[in-house]
């Protein structure tokens, strides 16, 4: 029922390179980038103390990570005294066959989805379907997504790179495979293709008995969990079903309800640019008479952990899913989330993706170069993660599991040598000088690729030795 997988993508650069060659896609992106960009920034600049609550969000944050564990355990003892189940999960693989198994147990076939990065990154929905059970996606854009066969291109808006033509050919040749068909004469304006989803989705909302979500925030203090939505489809999936689903990863977890302030007012404004989320759905555990009669929490690890032991790469996990590193990001804009190759497209994919499956693969050791390092992103995240830093870092690490070039090996010995033995480095610098005239504006062989979008530096007419001389005798 999913749109495919990202398992065996090629790697960044070969990725983009096509990408980047569609114009109706760049067009599409930049469009929607730069006006989710204008509107987030006049919606921060509302705030007076917008600064001083990117800290909290970051001390909060770094705060739980330092005491996960404690916070985990009082997280399962509370959702376990609201009548709530808990269950962990070490990977993927773990985490789908809970779920499946969970899901089985009702005697149900079919699920309704709440938009969730957790279950994209797990692939459930083809874990499901390989069980003969069928998720439905109710997010519009994540449906859009689903019923076109494609896979989500952005953290806020999965189908981002989608314009409103496109949208309506798909409703129209692929919403009756999936149950309510389309309006014969659907036109591609907002309101119709809105009210054509809504009908379709309605059949699916008042028939489901399961429904799976994921969460923004885990308040450790209570068990109450925390999704934010803007549509009021997720509040038709965490209040009609009679079981509820939630997967959600560890670092989500916040220590009390006094710290979801910040966070309320960090998420809308860098996300949607709104002042208040539209829909705020809180739930602790269960009641009777109210809402879902069975709530399970699957708590899901995979890689997190080991990126939590990371001192520099840990800070990955502070992220809150807003995407507003994204719409500023210019490599983003241009190549489109699908080029990353995992459900966290951009810069905090870049950093997150490598971390969590590591960077054994081509595609993943690749992620930690998709950026021009302009350090936009760090900016605009409202948790403070300094995702350049972070790029460097990992940057080092695939370079240490990489022999790299032999050209590029023996440039850095030839350039270690030099730099070891002044007599040589005297002499380089010489030969340098008396051949500047002469020497090339493009770089040869494989640095080519450098100077095909920069210019190399020229060198300066004489030396810092001969003209420390010259000026401090």
């Amino acid at each position: 029922m999913s749109g495919g997988t990202y398992l065996g993508m090629p790697s960044f650069p070969a990725a983009a390179r096509i990408a980047t060659q569609n114009t109706q896609l760049r067009a599409n992106l930049t469009r929607a980038t730069h006006t989710i960009r204008d509107k987030r920034a006049k919606a921060v600049t509302e705030l007076e103390d917008w600064s001083e609550l990117r800290e909290a969000g970051k001390a909060i944050k770094d705060h739980t990570l330092r005491n996960l564990d404690t916070y985990l355990v009082q997280l399962e003892t509370k959702v376990t005294e609201a009548g709530g189940h808990v269950h962990w999960a070490r990977d993927a693989a773990e985490a789908n066959r809970i779920v499946a198994d969970l899901i089985k147990a009702t005697g149900e076939t079919e699920v309704v989805k709440v938009k969730s990065m957790a279950t994209q990154e797990i692939g459930l929905n083809d874990a499901l379907a390989a069980e003969g059970i069928a998720a439905y996606e109710t997010d519009l854009a994540e449906l859009i997504v689903q019923l076109g066969d494609d896979l989500p291109s952005h953290i806020l808006v999965p189908a981002i790179h989608r314009n409103r033509t496109e949208i309506r050919d798909i409703f129209r040749a692929n919403m009756a495979r999936y149950g309510r068909p389309a309006p014969d004469e659907l036109t591609d304006t907002p309101a119709e293709l809105a009210e054509a989803a809504r009908l379709h989705l309605r059949e699916k909302f008042l028939r489901a008995k399961v429904a799976v979500s994921g969460a923004n925030f885990m308040v450790a203090e209570t068990g109450t969990l925390v999704v934010l939505e803007s549509e009021g489809n997720g509040r038709m999936c965490l209040t009609l079903p009679e079981t509820l689903i939630s997967v959600v990863g560890i670092e989500k977890i916040i220590p009390t309800t006094r710290d979801l302030e910040v966070f309320l007012q960090l998420l809308p404004r860098s996300s949607t640019a709104e002042r208040m989320n539209p829909y705020t759905n809180m739930w602790t555990g269960t009641t009777e008479g109210d809402g879902p009669a069975n709530f399970h929490l699957v708590l899901l690890d995979n890689g997190r952990t080991d990126t939590l032991a990371d001192e520099v790469g840990r800070q990955a996990l502070r992220c809150i899913r807003c995407s507003a590193c994204l719409n500023v990001c210019p490599v983003y804009e241009r190549a489109g989330g699908h080029a990353y190759g995992s459900a966290y497209p951009g810069p905090i994919g870049a950093i997150l993706t490598p971390q969590l499956r590591g960077t054994s693969t081509e595609l993943d050791a690749s992620l930690p170069y998709a950026s021009s390092l302009c350090g936009a992103c760090y900016e605009v995240c409202p948790v403070a993660i300094d995702i350049p830093e972070v790029l460097v870092h990992l940057r080092a690490r695939v370079t240490e599991q990489e022999p790299g070039h032999r050209a590029e090996r023996a440039a850095m010995k030839a350039a270690t040598y030099a730099m070891t033995h002044p007599a040589t480095y005297r002499a380089a610098e010489t030969a340098a000088l008396a051949t500047r005239r002469i020497q090339p504006t493009i770089a040869p062989m494989v640095a080519k690729a450098w100077t095909d979008s920069r210019d190399l530096p020229e060198l300066p007419k004489q030396t810092f030795r001969k003209w420390w001389k010259e000026t401090h005798r």
